[in-house]
């Protein structure tokens, strides 16, 4: 608004102050034509005028301010007499015919306009008039002349101060706009820097204090977060003494001597499930948004632990893991994924395991490569089909894997099963994509 109303409205001023000067010029030339016509005579139908002239600019040539009294002789050609030049104007040479506006007047027309002469641009203001003498009238127009230079010169002049003042004024405007807008936006800044602190996992509420246009927002997402976290962990808990209620009973029939083995078969399946289905069921999924941490720590922490448990293979595990990098979720979430994915990598790979986590655009791209015999390329479709059974899998990629699909299907990511072309044993790729 500043960059389109600022100069509209100097080009107002400046239109506004050429009309009023050029108005001013013509005000002052017809004064100096009733100068003239108060000293001009007319005896026996001749025009006597006086040598010099009050206005010395008239009696100085080249002076910039000119005047000459005209009589027309013929009005179909345009030609007129020159009846009297002033001193200044000796060195132009006047036309034989005016211009059609000028040769056309009649008495008592004025007219002021522009006229150019041997290369020069001038103002002229005619008036027309006719002396009486006896029965006889002596009609002639009095022309007074005035170069545009010194006008175009000023006008000039004032445009560039005022472009320079406007050009001042719309960078002090700009700047003070910039500062005022600063200030009043300095709470959304603050309010969206706390709110990717709690999507990093780095706080758990907002704590900065807001204007009241923003005071009963923040302080309903507080109560939200608030709210969010107690279901979570209640539901947690009731999941947690649910699966502990039923692993004594099932507990209690596995200590039974007399229990056949297909009995035994099914409550091992039943103990499956009710693991696969309580990881499940308590996985934060894509609802914990405000959840998250940094990936690097935590991955250290689940490949020492893993190191530990499997201390007597020896195994390679290269790890590429770009610092700084956020998984937006639960960290249970994120180790019951990975954990499972490594456990099944520590058993299939020979020698060698591929760890990288990276940054590919807006997505989080995890991968895991081993150097295993790999999945049956026939089994890899099956695998990701909905409802397939968990003890259909290859070994090694058995309840685990199926408890990595549904989180990752729960985080709305992306798991893709195929063969590496680094270790030649399986690859599964992970893609959590952020909104």
């Amino acid at each position: 608004m500043v960059i389109v109303i600022l100069p509209a409205v100097a080009f107002i001023i400046m239109k506004s102050f050429e009309k009023h000067m050029v108005l001013s010029i013509e005000n002052e030339l017809s004064a100096y034509s009733y100068s003239i016509l108060a000293v001009a005579e007319v005896e026996q139908a001749q025009l006597i005028m006086p040598e010099v002239l009050i206005e010395n600019q008239f009696n100085v040539s080249g002076s910039g301010l000119y005047a000459f009294i005209s009589q027309q002789e013929n009005k179909l050609d345009r030609k007129s007499t020159t009846l009297w030049r002033s001193q200044s104007l000796l060195t132009l040479n006047l036309p034989n015919k005016l211009p059609e506006k000028l040769a056309t007047l009649v008495t008592g027309d004025k007219l002021f306009t522009s006229i150019e002469l041997n290369g020069l641009s001038l103002f002229i203001y005619s008036y027309a008039v006719s002396f009486s003498e006896g029965e006889h009238s002596f009609p002639m127009t009095v022309h007074i002349i005035k170069d545009k230079q010194t006008f175009l010169l000023f006008i000039s002049d004032f445009k560039q101060q005022l472009w320079f003042g406007l050009a001042i004024l719309m960078v002090i405007i700009l700047l003070l706009q910039l500062v005022w807008l600063m200030w009043t936006l300095k709470p959304l800044s603050t309010l969206e820097n706390e709110i990717k602190a709690v999507e990093q996992g780095k706080a758990e509420k907002l704590t900065s204090i807001y204007p009241k246009e923003l005071a009963k927002l923040t302080t309903q997402l507080n109560q939200l977060l608030a709210t969010e976290q107690k279901q979570r962990q209640r539901y947690r808990n009731a999941l947690s003494d649910l699966a502990h209620s039923l692993k004594t009973p099932l507990a209690v029939l596995q200590a039974q001597r007399d229990i056949s083995v297909v009995n035994q078969e099914q409550i091992n399946r039943i103990n499956s499930t009710i693991d696969h289905q309580l990881k499940r069921a308590q996985s934060a999924g894509h609802s914990s948004w405000f959840l998250g941490f940094e990936v690097k720590p935590v991955l250290d922490k689940l490949l020492n632990t893993l190191a530990k448990i499997y201390h007597d293979r020896d195994k390679k595990v290269i790890v590429k893991v770009t610092n700084k990098l956020t998984f937006k979720g639960d960290e249970a979430d994120f180790l019951e994924l990975l954990g499972n994915l490594l456990d099944n990598a520590y058993k299939a790979a020979k020698n060698t395991i591929f760890l990288t986590v990276s940054q590919q655009g807006d997505a989080l791209v995890i991968c895991i490569e081993d150097d295993g015999v790999g999945i049956n390329p026939q089994k890899i479709s099956q695998i990701l089909e909905r409802g397939v059974r968990a003890d259909t899998y290859q070994d090694g990629h058995g309840v685990g894997l199926a408890i990595v699909r549904d989180l990752v299907a729960s985080y709305q990511g992306d798991l893709h099963i195929s063969r590496s072309d680094k270790l030649g044993g399986a690859k599964f790729k992970i893609t959590f994509t952020s909104e």
